[in-house]
């Protein structure tokens, strides 16, 4: 009998299991020099661009199996690492390898396109500019960068980070025949700076990192100003002079332009980003660059984590602790924990550095799985911020700022420093309420109050994203008594404005920070120069405010009483990364937390011994509830506009796990059908199940069985429903 002809394993971008099988472009057998390259490829109606990762017998009648319509790539795009990572993280969080692919890739690949060029480009001057800039009118910025190029070629990406409107003005000497543009290469260059020297304590992370050969993982635990930064980038320094490439991950695209320049300045040659905040070319660029071999060091955000590393020789996660590093929408992963299993299969050193690091992580330097380094001290003379706890029981407040922290803020403002006034809530007011009847403006689609915004004149849902304006009067009972309850960022602005009309307040939230480079240029606004900041958590991340001496923090209550099991741990990496912000230069910095429970233990205990004295707490009451770090969870997410529907899916797939378990014989815990924290959200209803264990191997066990039925379960087709592996949401 002959041998079954083969075929080609084809991942789809679709939300179904599994590979699909597509005959080659030809009779012959494909050989694995298919494997990696992207193919074109009928889906019912429809031509779908789809990735070959294995080469096998068909699953199916060879009768319905297609021909691939056409072979895009001859040669694999990523590397032999690059798609065996993409396999883990399908299996591990048990996606479809299509999704993840799908993600893991730029839009132009995605397309069927080919990857941009990789080589960077210059500007000189040209045989004519070389005789004719000096006729340039003196003083003017036409001359001004003819001077700069008369020294010798400027790669555009260091035009970019150096030269504000550098194409239009390039563009006007071009056309003069003053300048030429060409392509070059990766370069090496001067720094502009060789920075601070390092203390006795970071020298000895950086040699603890540098030293040591393969794969390792560092934590690198440093008090807020601390100077982790500088061990990032003297340990990519020294990945370079081995001639390897750097990947540094950041958990906002906030924090970016601040690194990036430090980077810039101190490193010898160009810093690639990617984040969703650039446009399709220029992501497809700096990910063409690195999987090339041309690019040296990329800084990114979540996806980064994905990038091809040909030659891989150090990887960063910076604020490890931070949870924007989860992927909430489609497949759900955790770019630091992917980041850890592509170290270890690349066999580098991975370093994870936080002031406040996640529990997660701790446990795991505890138990010896880590190497942890701490840096108790802040670099040059800055000392620590003294805290301060504001008992507003029974005090009045202006715009829900008490009478202590205006005077904070004026005796900050008489020394020439700057403030922030920290509100971990956008908009003007989190709810509207009648004062007569007891109406309060409520989502039609979700089961959440409306926030008022836009001075007063809006009402947002910041879950689904409905808007309406603002009514004139009740509809419940047409009284004018309608009051904007609670506060937020723009109702602080408000305040702090009318109390300091003589001084610059800027708001940084998500609705003034957007754009690129939208929150750099706000605090571009401000400078050094005395003023007044009102933000959200966007500013207590990893940002250097030199001339910042005062931190005002209200309405941290919230936190303190909360379902979440993360809540203490998420309020007191809050507080500290926060108060971290004031004193980072020469001046004190001063902290001013309000609170309506100012006996609390979590704050007793941040300010008698900050983060350590929690995390030395919390370790063994996580461990006697048996929750995370030291048991392992998956959520099985579920939602349709019937909640019939949805609850009858769950629980359906609670007998599938049930009888699972008792086939497996395996000590895993099923919660059951649950109704989410918010039950109805953008007109679907939303419910839960949890599984926990103490093994996670018995919970992955569980899931490769299960699963397959759950996926062919009809109720499965009327809802929809995902899977979180290590979930740090329940909402």
């Amino acid at each position: 009998m002959p041998a079954p002809r083969l075929c080609l394993k084809v991942a789809l971008p679709l939300p179904l299991p599994g590979l699909f099988d597509y005959w080659p472009d030809s009779m012959e057998n494909p050989d694995i020099a298919w494997i990696g390259c992207r193919v074109r490829v009928p889906f019912g109606s429809r031509e779908l661009v789809g990735w070959v990762t294995a080469v096998g017998a068909p699953e199916s009648a060879e009768a319905s199996i297609k021909a691939v319509t056409q072979r895009i790539d001859n040669t694999p795009v990523g590397t032999d690492e690059w798609l065996q990572s993409l396999r883990w993280t399908a299996q591990y969080y048990h996606a479809p390898l299509g999704e993840v692919v799908h993600a893991a890739t730029p839009s132009v690949l995605r397309e069927g396109f080919g990857l941009p060029e990789t080589c960077e480009y210059q500007w000189q001057l040209s045989k004519n500019g070389h005789t004719n800039w000096p006729s340039l009118r003196k003083g003017s910025t036409l001359r001004a960068l003819a001077e700069v190029l008369e020294k010798g070629p400027c790669a555009e990406s260091w035009l970019q980070a150096h030269w504000p409107r550098w194409q239009a003005t390039l563009r006007t000497l071009a056309s003069r025949d003053i300048v030429e543009r060409v392509a070059g290469v990766a370069f090496s260059k001067t720094p502009d700076s060789l920075g601070p020297a390092l203390n006795t304590e970071q020298q000895a992370a950086l040699s603890a990192i540098t030293e040591r050969t393969g794969f390792a993982v560092h934590l690198l635990e440093g008090v807020t100003g601390s100077g982790k930064t500088e061990v990032y980038i003297h340990a990519i320094d020294a990945c370079l002079a081995q001639h390897k490439q750097a990947l540094v991950l950041v958990p906002e695209i906030g924090l970016t332009p601040q690194l990036l320049s430090r980077l810039q300045a101190r490193l010898p040659v160009p810093i690639h980003v990617l984040h969703s905040n650039l446009n399709d070319t220029e992501r497809a660029r700096a990910w063409a660059a690195m999987a090339s071999g041309t690019g040296r060091v990329l800084l990114g955000t979540r996806s980064a984590v994905f990038t091809p590393l040909p030659e891989a020789g150090l990887l960063i996660v910076d604020e490890e602790h931070d949870g924007s590093y989860k992927q909430q929408d489609g497949f759900h992963y955790h770019a630091r924990d992917v980041a850890v299993v592509r170290a270890k299969a690349l066999n580098i050193p991975i370093v994870l550095g936080s002031a406040t690091p996640s529990l997660e992580t701790l446990h795991n330097a505890l138990a010896g799985r880590y190497l942890r380094h701490r840096i108790l001290q802040r670099a040059g003379t800055a000392q620590p911020p003294t805290i301060q706890i504001s008992d507003v029981r029974k005090i009045r407040l202006h715009h829900g700022m008490g009478q202590s922290l205006l005077d904070g803020i004026a005796a900050c403002l008489e020394r020439g420093g700057q403030a922030l006034v920290f509100k971990n809530r956008r908009g003007y007011a989190p709810a509207l309420l009648c004062h007569d009847c007891g109406y309060t403006a409520l989502c039609p689609r979700c089961d959440s109050a409306l926030t008022v915004h836009s001075g007063q004149k809006r009402l947002h849902c910041h879950h689904c994203g409905h808007q309406k304006p603002k009514p004139p009067a009740c509809p419940d009972c047409g009284s004018l008594a309608l009051q904007a309850q609670g506060f937020g960022t723009e109702r602080l602005e408000e305040g702090l404005t009318a109390a300091f009309p003589d001084v610059p307040c800027l708001r940084v939230d998500g609705e003034t920070t957007r754009g690129k480079n939208g929150l750099a240029k706000q605090l571009a606004q401000l400078g050094n120069n005395p003023g007044i900041l009102v933000g959200t958590q966007i500013l207590a991340k990893g940002h250097d405010l030199p001339n910042l001496q005062f931190v005002g923090v209200v309405g941290v209550d919230e936190g303190l009483y909360s379902s979440d099991f993360r809540a203490h741990e998420k309020l007191a990496q809050l507080l500290i990364q926060v108060s971290g912000r004031a004193g980072r230069s020469v001046q004190a910095g001063h902290v001013l937390i309000q609170t309506h429970h100012p006996d609390h233990p979590l704050l007793a205990q941040l300010l008698s011994g900050g983060y350590p004295a929690f995390a030395a707490q919390a370790l063994p009451e996580r461990a006697q509830a048996e929750l995370p770090p030291y048991a392992h969870l998956a959520l099985l997410k579920a939602e349709s506009v019937h909640s019939d529907g949805v609850r009858a899916f769950l629980e359906e797939a609670a007998k599938i796990l049930n009888h699972a378990l008792r086939e497996l014989g395996l000590t895993v815990h099923n919660s059951g059908a649950l109704p989410a924290g918010m039950l109805r959200r953008a007109g679907r209803y939303r419910w839960h199940l949890v599984l926990s264990s103490a093994s996670r191997a018995d919970l992955q066990r569980l899931l490769s069985t299960a699963l397959p039925a759950v996926y062919a379960l009809k109720s499965s087709r009327k809802v929809r429903w995902r899977l979180d592996i290590d979930p740090i949401d329940f909402l």
